[in-house]
């Protein structure tokens, strides 16, 4: 190996490293805070991440406080619509728009691209007067249908559809398959990767999002784990062990998620290869 090869792989190693403590280091410190005695120091010199005597009382304290599990409840009923939701309607809107010919499908592909320009705080005001008038206000049904389906799930399912060898689908024509049977039993298993994309995607946006759960909902038993954690903010600004593990609470169900769904997320990248 050449000097110069060995330089770049010692820099290569040094930038991941660095990326890794950039990403990973902000949840383990939190973690390592989640699990301190309220004797150990949370700022230790030097640092340690490794608590001298972990405890669980933080979680406790959390779960006494405020009805986290009830907010993790609505929340995760919140995820798990919006991913049922994204993954049907993405699927079926990109299948639509990759495949099927009709008059409108490049308008219709271009409005699903301006939507991604559009930003949130701009159409905000008007999603709440519409939940208003449906009388959908201050209920979970008002936080789930603004991204039931998100125009970027849309796109990345109708490129990973374009990607599918057409003579495939003319084969099943010939075979006598309509339009549904060529979706579901085609097309569809073919692109998992981008599926699990879509749900990855799906689940964190609606287990994430903070302002539009905020605006929405005034009753405090609807209230998702996100809103109801920023009142543990305010009220134990003074405890941040108690804050760390809030923090660990709502991060946990991320990581679980990503971990189960890893596996069809990395392949993802090579959607459209049809196994003989």
């Amino acid at each position: 190996m050449t000097r110069v090869g060995r330089t770049e792989r010692v820099v290569r190693y040094v930038l991941m490293l660095a990326v890794l403590a950039i990403t990973v280091g902000p949840f383990l410190w939190q973690l390592s805070t989640s699990l301190k005695g309220p004797g150990e120091t949370i700022y230790p010199s030097p640092p340690s991440f490794v608590p001298h005597d972990p405890t669980l009382a933080n979680y406790a304290e959390v779960a006494r406080i405020i009805p986290v599990w009830d907010y993790a409840l609505n929340s995760l009923k919140v995820a798990t619509a919006n991913v049922l939701t994204n993954c049907v309607g993405a699927s079926l809107a990109g299948y639509a728009l990759a495949r099927l010919r009709f008059r409108g499908r490049t308008a219709a592909g271009l409005v699903f691209v301006a939507a991604l320009l559009v930003p949130l705080e701009s159409i905000i005001i008007a999603q709440f007067t519409t939940m208003r008038d449906l009388g959908l206000n201050n209920t979970l049904v008002a936080v789930v249908l603004p991204g039931s389906v998100g125009a970027l799930n849309v796109l990345l399912m109708r490129n990973a559809f374009r990607a599918i060898p057409y003579e495939i689908e003319e084969a099943a024509v010939v075979d006598g398959a309509n339009v549904w049977q060529r979706f579901w039993r085609i097309a569809l298993p073919s692109v998992k990767g981008t599926l699990a994309v879509v749900a990855i995607f799906a689940f964190m946006g609606a287990w994430d999002d903070f302002l539009w759960p905020l605006i929405v909902l005034s009753d405090p038993d609807h209230f998702t784990l996100t809103v109801g954690l920023n009142f543990l903010h305010g009220t134990f600004a003074d405890k941040p062990r108690v804050v760390a593990a809030g923090t660990i609470i709502a991060v946990a169900p991320l990581i679980v998620m990503f971990a189960c769904l890893q596996r069809y997320f990395f392949r993802g990248v090579g959607e459209g290869a049809v196994k003989g």
